[in-house]
């Protein structure tokens, strides 16, 4: 090994050794001060577990105290930098709780959503955290009407509803796919009342004609001429609801099927 690598290798090693042992001899001191300040030390250089044990191994002696505050804040913020959100969370909320009036409480309100933002799965999985963000965040929104953080948390809110509403058209596609035309229908309909706004209202529309024209087709006799009924509306919705869509023309296939089969059933009973 060149001489210049193995002095730096061992610089490193002397470096690491000597903040480890600066951390441990903080760790065992009875020196609140002291221990504080390594803390914020670690802190300050982003060393954020060293840090965090040991403001954890204070909040028992610094209750009560006028440094309490600012620690239990950097506290909570070593969790958030550790990227444990779940932690991070539980003490952003702890700390409102503890310190309502403080001047730090509209950021730490604004954690405390995003921490729940960061929690949020992929659409495809269980979406609690999803919905507890939106609800943190639009209530940040409601009690901080002026707040800098606007922008930021509508952004976070609109992202969250984008899963949401991601999966359960995903839900609908399936019911579709695996030819449950009627639930479908519903389903395809349900996202459209939960998402109003949404940017694909119309496609959700268009599958819901797909939908009843497939369930009418499979259906016994007797009850196809209602089913493909169903299919005629949800296409005049469709018509009626969104004029200038990209799905009409391909609609208006199902709607022209359905009719004729409509008029067929209807001249197979004269």
């Amino acid at each position: 090994m060149p001489i210049r690598l193995r002095n730096t290798l061992l610089l490193l090693v002397l470096i690491t050794i000597s903040a480890c042992s600066g951390y441990e001899k903080a760790l065992k001191s009875k020196d609140i001060n002291y221990k504080l300040a390594k803390a914020n030390e670690f802190y300050d250089k982003k060393q954020w577990q060293h840090a965090n044990s040991l403001y954890e191994s204070l909040i028992p002696v610094m209750k009560n105290t006028r440094n309490y505050e600012p620690m239990y804040y950097r506290y909570a913020y070593s969790f958030y930098n550790m990227k444990d959100y779940l932690s991070a969370s539980y003490h952003f909320k702890n700390y409102l709780d503890f310190f309502p009036t403080s001047k730090e409480a509209e950021e730490v309100e604004f954690m405390y959503g995003l921490c729940l933002y960061r929690m949020s799965p992929k659409p495809s999985l269980e979406q609690t955290n999803t919905e507890k963000a939106m609800e943190a965040l639009q209530s940040f929104i409601n009690t901080h009407p002026n707040s800098k953080r606007l922008e930021e948390a509508n952004k976070y809110i609109d992202e969250c509803r984008g899963k949401l509403e991601e999966k359960d058209a995903s839900a609908a596609k399936l019911y579709y796919n695996i030819g449950q035309f009627k639930a479908a229908s519903i389903s395809y309909k349900q996202v459209m009342r939960n998402f109003p706004e949404s940017a694909r209202s119309d496609y959700y529309q268009y599958m819901v004609v797909r939908s009843w024209y497939k369930y009418a087709n499979e259906s016994i006799r007797e009850k196809q001429e209602e089913r493909y009924a169903a299919a005629l509306n949800a296409y005049k919705e469709l018509v009626d609801g969104y004029p200038n869509s990209k799905y009409l023309r391909d609609a208006e296939k199902y709607y022209t099927l359905a009719n004729n089969s409509i008029n067929k059933i209807r001249n197979e009973h004269k």
